[in-house]
C-alpha cells in the first residue's frame, strides 16, 4: 500500500468499499469497478465486460491484469465448439477479498506500530 493512498484513506471518514479496494491494493477505480462488475456477471469474457462497463476492450485487459495479479480476479480457459478457447474472469468472493484486506490493512498498521514505537528524537 502506498503512503498517498492510505493518506487518502485515512482523511475519509467513511470510505466505500470500492475506495478502500483502489487505496489498499494501489488499483484505479476503474479496476475496482471491473472487480465489483464480475461480481454481477461471473465467467464474463473481456468482450463482455467491455460492453457491459462501456470501456475499450484492451482497457478492460489491462483492468483484468492488475486484478489477477492482486489476487482478486482468477480466469479459466474454456475450449469453443468452433476450435480454439476463450478466457472467462470471476471476481473471488467479497469474503475473501475482505480477509486480503483487513490483513493488508493489519500489516500497514503493524508497521505505523513499529515506526511510533521505534522512534527516538536525536540526541537522546
Amino acid at each position: 500500500m502506498a503512503k498517498a493512498e492510505i493518506e487518502d484513506l485515512v482523511g475519509d471518514v467513511s470510505p466505500s468499499f470500492e475506495h478502500v479496494l483502489s487505496c489498499v491494493f494501489g488499483i484505479r477505480d476503474h479496476e475496482s469497478r471491473t472487480y465489483l462488475t464480475l461480481h454481477e456477471y461471473p465467467g464474463s469474457t473481456v468482450s463482455e465486460l467491455a460492453d457491459v462497463l462501456d470501456r475499450d476492450r484492451s482497457n478492460v485487459n489491462r483492468s483484468l491484469s492488475t486484478l489477477r495479479e492482486k489476487g482478486l480476479v482468477e480466469r479459466r480457459r474454456r475450449l469453443l465448439d468452433s476450435g480454439g478457447y476463450v478466457y472467462q474472469y470471476t471476481a473471488i468472493p467479497v469474503p475473501e477479498a475482505k480477509r486480503l484486506l483487513h490483513e493488508a490493512l493489519d500489516e500497514w498498521v503493524d508497521a505505523v506500530h513499529g515506526s511510533i514505537d521505534g522512534f527516538e528524537p536525536d540526541g537522546s
